[in-house]
């Protein structure tokens, strides 16, 4: 029996690590959004770099523009980061099935979602940051636009479940 046992645990390893397989790059991605809520990539800190990039790129603008533009490239992001991690808890999801599935793509959703709210939550603790519900709804929409992106990709291989 207990040999029997063995060989049952075994055969589900390899479908954990296909699992682990299609999950890390959203666990390690959601980890990298954990490290930019940090006081490290605070606006006060990144205009330390941004500023004088965009003066060096732009010599002519004034200090009011590059802020304006440090604070655009702040929220895009929100924007880039939440499309990116919806993409990879879609392939999560997927795992090894083909196609698209509505499904997938409430769930992706849904996970992004509750992830900016915490990211937003767990900034309101952090010094120089703070949370911002407007920041939520920007990754939310980034989300959305890559589950658009991915059912145009997918294009006919939706499988409407």
């Amino acid at each position: 029996r207990a040999r029997r046992d063995h060989h049952e645990r075994g055969a589900e390893l390899p479908t954990r690590m296909n699992t682990w397989r299609h999950w890390w790059p959203a666990v390690v991605w959601a980890g990298a959004i954990f490290f930019f809520s940090t006081g490290v990539f605070g606006g006060e800190s990144t205009s330390r770099f941004i500023i004088p990039f965009l003066r060096w790129l732009l010599p002519e603008a004034s200090l009011e523009t590059l802020s304006q533009l440090h604070f655009l490239i702040r929220k895009a992001s929100h924007f880039g980061e939440y499309f990116l991690f919806s993409l990879l808890v879609l392939r999560g999801l997927r795992g090894e099935a083909g196609g698209w599935r509505w499904s997938w793509r409430g769930a992706a959703l849904l996970i992004a979602a509750g992830y900016a709210a915490l990211d937003e939550f767990h900034q309101s603790f952090v010094a120089g940051r703070g949370g911002a519900a407007q920041d939520v709804l920007l990754d939310c929409v980034g989300a959305a636009v890559a589950q658009a992106s991915a059912r145009l990709w997918f294009g006919k291989s939706d499988n409407r479940k």
